[in-house]
């Protein structure tokens, strides 16, 4: 845009209703759904977004297979952790924003190097349920924390 400068601009990347693990049993589409939230991901880091939003249903169901889980952290591993910096700054207290064990956004960890920060909601195929009444988005959000509070 003419006027505005680089500095001055956030580039957020929206992705929604990838239902990763739809169909994951199918013989030939098996793999179709974490290939394209893959191809998501490889796009965020090639346009050199400064964050990714997803806007619900990230998962197909509650419960996500491993295979489904472990080619979603794959992707975030490989394409948002890294060394550019993060110019993003949490200007709200992120106690009162963040239940849980986590009451800080992990790109301001020190001991992370998130290049990429993505910020998601669940929808109506992966929300919240069972004991603890955690989401599969819960697990995503640990495994790149570094630590645990009691």
């Amino acid at each position: 845009m003419p006027g505005i400068s680089d500095a001055e601009t956030i580039r957020i990347l929206v992705s929604t209703d990838n239902h990763v693990g739809y169909n994951e049993r199918d013989p030939i589409r098996g793999d179709d759904s974490w290939k394209s939230f893959h191809e998501v991901m490889c796009l965020a880091k090639e346009r050199d977004v400064d964050m990714v939003l997803l806007a619900g249903d990230l998962f197909h169901e509650n419960k996500p297979s491993r295979k489904s889980m472990y080619q979603v952290m794959r992707s975030i591993r490989m394409n948002c952790l890294g060394d550019k910096p993060c110019e993003l700054e949490m200007l709200s207290d992120a106690s009162e924003n963040f239940q849980g064990a986590f009451n800080h956004v992990n790109y301001e960890d020190l001991d992370i190097n998130v290049a990429i920060p993505i910020f998601s909601i669940h929808g109506n195929h992966d929300d919240p349920s069972g004991e603890g009444h955690l989401a599969a988005l819960d697990l995503l959000q640990c495994c790149f924390k570094k630590d645990v509070q009691s």
